[in-house]
């Protein structure tokens, strides 16, 4: 491929905007939207579509389309997906990136929000299941810990201590994955659900695009 991941992650407009984005979102209180999300989620995505036996094609648009997901963040987090999908055009087009791919990428990004977005490519299924499983502490911001504890999105991502995504295979069904530790004493299992239930039935979307079933693995108890 002309145009790859490892280019983009160094292009030095992809970065500005990343951190622009991150910066925005930290003076709003949100949870970290920068480099170890993006590269998370790319690897995540790409992961799952090598797992599922995907093209390697395929798998590398994925990593582009996880790197850039929440470029739109630099302009504001409400319809994020949209303008990052047209921020991402423009850029994969300066690098001369084939259409076919840069139409790709921008479905994935544009569509990857839970209010608006839905699965409607293979690289798109693996950049939701990818950008809604990662849930750790590492990604709280916030350094106060009274402001984590009365912040129920900081909370939550606070009190995971593990988060893992397999892919299981057999020859009746295939399911993907999302193993949780959760630190009870920090805040209820419930808590999760209260803020991230919709994330999970985008999930569950996902892998049904991709001919797979959904599981969710608490404190190594099935949920869903």
């Amino acid at each position: 491929m002309s145009v790859t991941f490892e280019m983009l992650k160094k292009d030095e407009q992809v970065r500005s905007y990343i951190k622009a984005g991150n910066e925005a979102l930290k003076a709003l209180g949100f949870t970290e939207h920068s480099f170890p999300h993006l590269f998370h989620t790319a690897e995540t995505a790409a992961f799952l579509l090598k797992e599922l036996g995907y093209p390697v094609e395929m798998a590398e648009l994925a990593k582009i389309a996880g790197l850039m997901h929440d470029i739109g963040n630099m302009m504001n987090r409400v319809l994020h997906a949209l303008t990052g999908a047209e921020i991402a055009r423009t850029i994969l087009e300066k690098h001369g990136m084939p259409y076919e791919d840069i139409g790709t990428i921008c479905s994935a990004i544009g569509n990857h929000d839970e209010e608006t977005g839905r699965p409607v490519n293979i690289v798109s299924a693996a950049l939701i299941l990818a950008d809604k499983s990662d849930v750790r502490r590492s990604r709280v911001q916030e350094t106060d810990m009274d402001k984590i504890i009365a912040d129920i999105h900081d909370r939550v991502n606070y009190a995971v201590t593990r988060a893992d995504v397999k892919v299981n295979s057999s020859n009746e069904r295939t399911a993907i994955r999302l193993c949780l530790e959760i630190d009870n004493n920090f805040t209820p299992v419930m808590d999760y659900f209260e803020i991230f239930l919709s994330r999970m039935l985008m999930c569950r979307r996902a892998a049904a695009f991709l001919g797979a079933e959904f599981e969710l693995v608490i404190n190594d108890m099935k949920i869903m």
